[in-house]
């Protein structure tokens, strides 16, 4: 039978249940075992793509186009494998199957209620992604903490699957925060015991704890929650703070949580082969020479806007030997005149003009974009940066004043970036992006060809604007040339790069999701490389 583990989170959210999800799955993966992750989201939006990064973070699309929670991006490089948009359920897409029931009658003239119509859509949701993957395990990542209102029903759920799936097949681990206070050095156990009386309370008792701390838990609070949480001290875990997330896998090995949950769930242990992942950890610790990015974009006090894009980087320069060293940027700055871009750039190696819809901070990109080019630092622009890039040289260099997008400006005289016809008709804005996996093809003799080293390739996409074919012989003759299409329509623009300039390309596609720990995108492998070896000459 398919086994189920379920993580939950206490205290607070963002403490790394995602991570910890990913590293566990990874482990019973190099043990032989199918293995994939669901990340339940309780709020009722359909999906992540309509939400403001501020609010939710990055939005991580999937090769079917799904819109997703940032933490299947995790899932994706931890298993190195694709997801679907499937793997994320969220209450929205519960509640909407559920109500569209109701209005067909599919329910008999019952009382439609939470228990059991919410919680048998949520129960069959899981179980099809596991049929759907034909799954040894299903891991279930709830999002949230325990006790908030909206995940009571996701939870109620996941109590009820250990009843209809057997005990020996349904596995709870909670992820909570251990604080440690600066005053007395004391790691304080109390807010996981409250977690885990709140868990219990509404009739599900963890199997393992995972305790999020910024040192080692030691041996005095791993036995205070053991014996309030009412679990053996040896399944209380410590995942302490690390230089980088692909360490965790490790930590937790190391203290046997595979074991654990293979006994627990009546699974035959066989010791995980894990050397693909701990040769890629020995090139990120050999890494010594420092290079230094600037990450120019709109969301840059939130991290997680780009996660996918620092997580490409760090996954390139592993393979050339740097640590790449990020020097945040906020657009709209440069637009206000609260930083000197041309100070902000003099000590970067390579900049990445960072995605990011809408007009606040465009034209600080512009600015930024314009003093990049004519200093021939290599440039990197992804989707709206790559819009931009486009802007910047059709103003600056092809001599058409007032170039812009029009989603910019819907009356510039030079709509270079525009609306693509396939968007035009369409009303709603959740869903209806060109979104997901899309074959590219290449021109021979270009940078960008040589990136790939093939002329078909595939990469994600996320936009409704592209450029705007009626103005491509004016820009290209400046030298920013086409270096890729897309296959099935070749007035959709893809890749265009600037002959005369050391390395200046811009892609309309979001590369960065298909990178991985043990295969980096080759346009990031390509964009590192150079630098790199720009800086040794």
């Amino acid at each position: 039978m398919t086994k189920y583990v379920f993580v939950t989170g206490g205290v607070l959210s963002g403490v790394g249940k995602g991570v910890t999800t990913a590293s566990i799955a990874m482990l019973f993966q190099s043990m032989g075992y199918n293995t994939t992750i669901i990340k339940i989201d309780p709020y009722l939006n359909v999906d992540a793509g309509t939400m403001n990064p501020y609010a939710h973070g990055e939005v991580f699309v999937t090769e079917d186009g799904g819109e997703t929670d940032l933490d299947i991006g995790h899932y994706e490089r931890f298993l190195n494998k694709d997801l679907s948009k499937k793997n994320n359920i969220t209450a929205g897409q519960i509640y909407y199957a559920v109500i569209m029931k109701e209005r067909r009658g599919e329910y008999l003239g019952a009382t439609v209620q939470i228990i059991p119509h919410v919680t048998n859509e949520i129960k069959q949701k899981i179980r099809d992604v596991g049929k759907e993957y034909n799954a040894d395990m299903v891991f279930v990542e709830i999002g949230g903490t325990v006790g908030d209102i909206e995940s009571l029903p996701f939870l109620e759920a996941a109590r009820q699957m250990k009843l209809e799936e057997g005990f020996n097949n349904v596995a709870f681990i909670h992820v909570a925060l251990v604080p440690t206070l600066k005053t007395t050095g004391e790691q304080k156990t109390k807010p996981v015991q409250h977690s885990v009386q709140e868990l219990r309370r509404i009739g599900i008792q963890p199997d393992i704890i995972v305790a999020r701390c910024e040192k080692p838990l030691n041996d005095e609070a791993k036995a205070k929650i053991a014996l309030f949480s009412n679990v053996p001290p040896e399944a209380v875990i410590s995942n302490h703070d690390v230089n980088n997330i692909y360490e965790v896998p490790i930590i937790l090995m190391h203290q046997n949580i595979h074991k654990i949950l293979a006994a627990k769930l009546s699974l035959n242990y066989v010791e995980p082969n894990i050397s693909p992942w701990l040769s890629f950890l020995e090139k990120l610790s050999k890494a010594t020479q420092s290079i230094r990015i600037a990450m120019i974009g709109k969301y840059t006090k939130l991290r997680d806007s780009y996660i996918s894009i620092v997580e490409a980087i760090k996954h390139a320069s592993a393979y050339e030997g740097v640590k790449p060293v990020f020097k945040w940027i906020e657009s709209t700055d440069i637009e206000n005149g609260y930083v000197d871009i041309s100070k902000e750039l003099e000590d970067v190696d390579g900049a990445i003009i960072l995605p990011g819809f809408g007009k606040r901070g465009a034209e600080g990109k512009i600015k930024a974009v314009q003093l990049l080019r004519e200093n021939n630092v290599p440039t990197l622009g992804l989707c709206f940066g790559f819009q931009l890039m486009v802007v910047e040289i059709a103003r600056n260099v092809a001599g058409l004043a007032n170039a812009n997008s029009t989603e910019l400006d819907p009356s510039t005289p030079y709509p270079v970036i525009d609306l693509l016809p396939s968007q035009r008709e369409i009303d709603f804005l959740g869903g209806s992006m060109r979104l997901g996996a899309i074959k590219i093809k290449l021109f021979k003799n270009r940078k960008v060809y040589e990136a790939y080293g093939k002329e078909i390739i595939s990469e994600r996409h996320r936009h409704r604007y592209g450029v705007n074919i009626k103005y491509i012989d004016r820009i290209e003759s400046t030298g920013f040339v086409i270096s890729g299409v897309s296959l099935d329509n070749e007035n959709v623009i893809e890749f265009m790069e600037l002959r005369n300039n050391f390395l200046f390309i811009g892609t309309q596609a979001h590369p960065e999701f298909k990178s991985r720990p043990l295969t980096p995108s080759p346009i990031y492998h390509y964009f590192i490389s150079k630098i790199a070896s720009k800086i040794r000459k």
